[in-house]
């Protein structure tokens, strides 16, 4: 599948727009943003926005979320929120990208949309040299350990609104992995299977760096 030509906008004269937020930005704060932004995009007031964030630590439970996968509940704030998906954590040194795009002018495709999503983040961890891949029946972006192990390195959870999207994806790059240890993340509980960042494979990447392949990368996939 071309999923450049599948969700480029048809629409050549408007934009995407990119903001990098500043400082630790607490997530009520992010989702009002985000809520606020796809209401101005739905009412063509705005173009659709890529939104770089870092939260303090944090858990979040989707729309799938386990009670019991909730395993230290006192640790970090806790919050709910009607993204797809289950318990994942935010913290610092992990980069999100809220991504608030149009999709009633990207052929209102919401599985397109999701690999597509996937594809971005391969391409930018290609540029790393990290081979990061899909598996069937998990999601997020996995990196193949070696022995039997395999280490998920970035996580995708979409909500759609009005065929607005926001929420997006979440890269490890110099988290706290021990922090993860408060929640089944995403619900993983086979043997064999754990998380991982950049800095944990042996890449040593600054956020700005990552930045701007996230963004080359955006435009390789999305047009």
């Amino acid at each position: 599948m071309n999923m450049q030509s599948n969700l480029a906008s048809q629409n050549h004269a408007s934009a995407v727009e990119w903001q990098t937020a500043t400082g630790l930005i607490p997530y009520p704060l992010a989702v009002s943003t985000m809520e606020q932004r796809v209401a101005e995009i739905r009412d063509g007031a705005a173009d659709e926005l890529v939104w770089l964030v870092e939260h303090p630590a944090l858990y979040t439970s989707g729309t799938s979320a386990r009670l019991e996968d909730l395993l230290t509940p006192d640790r970090f704030p806790v919050y709910n929120t009607g993204r797809g998906g289950q318990y994942t954590y935010h913290g610092p040194g992990q980069r999100v990208a809220y991504a608030m795009i149009d999709l009633r002018k990207r052929g209102q495709d919401l599985r397109a949309y999701v690999r597509a999503l996937e594809a971005w983040v391969i391409d930018a961890l290609g540029q790393f040299n990290i081979q990061g891949e899909r598996r069937d029946g998990r999601v997020g972006i996995w990196v193949d350990r070696g022995n039997g192990r395999e280490d998920k390195v970035a996580a995708i959870g979409v909500r759609v609104r009005s065929w607005i999207t926001y929420h997006g994806i979440s890269i490890n790059l110099t988290p706290n992995l021990e922090h993860f240890s408060g929640i089944v993340p995403c619900g993983i509980v086979e043997d064999g299977l754990g998380v991982t960042s950049l800095n944990d494979l042996g890449v040593q990447a600054s956020m700005d760096e990552f930045d701007t392949v996230l963004r080359n990368s955006f435009r390789a996939i999305f047009g």
